[in-house]
């Protein structure tokens, strides 16, 4: 096996640069640091274009296993010295173990409404990777589909988001949208879209969730913009009851899934 110990490896260069966005979008690669994060990559089958572990720094006995499976279903494996490693990780202290892959997007004529899956969270213009990560992370929980991200959004692979997944970027699907298209899908998709207002006259426990659903998130500060509000089929609220006038998005999407969850008459919570 061939042992990469000089930083200025094109292969690394390339693979260091998937920090940036640009890098990504060019290259439609994302990479995904950590034991957690890879090996729950490897655990699903989610297609790899090369794992990068450092044996110095490697010391988990299961971190190894997770190598070992990657190997064995054929992904390019790249032995690096920790020296490589670090420059390729924006942890202080990193464990070792890193993969690169192929980001998935789905045409929202790709998107699709299995009975089993509880939704589609649809997110208006999210600027903070981070709560996309968790959000697909709160999606994957209550067995939602996926997001699609509309109009000018932070990157779900940036890796922030990928963080923030905890694995679920893996297995929830993704798709992305200008306004305009969003609201042409929505016309003939057939599914019911619910967006969130602190002016709604509806409150988040007295609506009708059946599916299919689109949720509808709106940013923290301006709240969903006209067009987006006028295709709804209804808007609901969440009380605020304390002096902040706004919940963090995900929190807000994470208590109306778990409602939606609640309310599907298989489910008993």
């Amino acid at each position: 096996m061939t042992r990469i110990s000089n930083p200025a490896n094109p292969t690394i260069k390339a693979y260091r640069a998937l920090r940036q966005r640009k890098a990504r979008a060019q290259s439609g690669l994302f990479l995904v640091e950590g034991i957690r994060l890879v090996a729950e990559a490897v655990q699903v089958g989610a297609p790899l274009e090369a794992l990068i572990y450092a044996p110095e720094l490697l010391s988990s006995p299961f971190a190894h296993q997770v190598v070992a499976q990657a190997r064995e279903r054929g992904v390019r494996i790249l032995q690096v010295s920790a020296a490589v490693f670090e420059s390729l990780s924006d942890k202080d202290n990193p464990t070792g173990l890193a993969a690169v892959a192929p980001q998935k997007w789905l045409s929202l004529d790709e998107v699709t409404f299995a009975p089993e899956q509880l939704c589609w969270v649809a997110l208006d213009a999210p600027q903070d990777p981070g709560n996309i990560g968790t959000i697909l992370r709160t999606c994957d929980a209550v067995g939602a589909a996926g997001a699609i991200v509309l109009g000018n959004a932070a990157d779900p692979y940036d890796p922030q988001g990928v963080r923030a997944s905890m694995g679920a970027i893996f297995s929830q699907k993704l798709a992305r949208a200008s306004y305009a298209d969003f609201l042409a899908w929505r016309a003939r998709c057939g599914a019911r879209l619910i967006g969130t207002s602190d002016a709604a006259q509806t409150d988040y426990r007295a609506a009708d969730y059946s599916k299919p659903l689109i949720l509808l998130m709106g940013s923290e500060r301006e709240g969903l913009p006209e067009p987006l509000k006028a295709a709804c089929d209804l808007m609901v609220r969440l009380p605020m009851r304390g002096r902040c006038d706004s919940l963090n998005v995900a929190v807000a999407c994470g208590v109306l899934l778990y409602t939606i969850l609640s309310a599907q008459p298989e489910e008993r919570l």
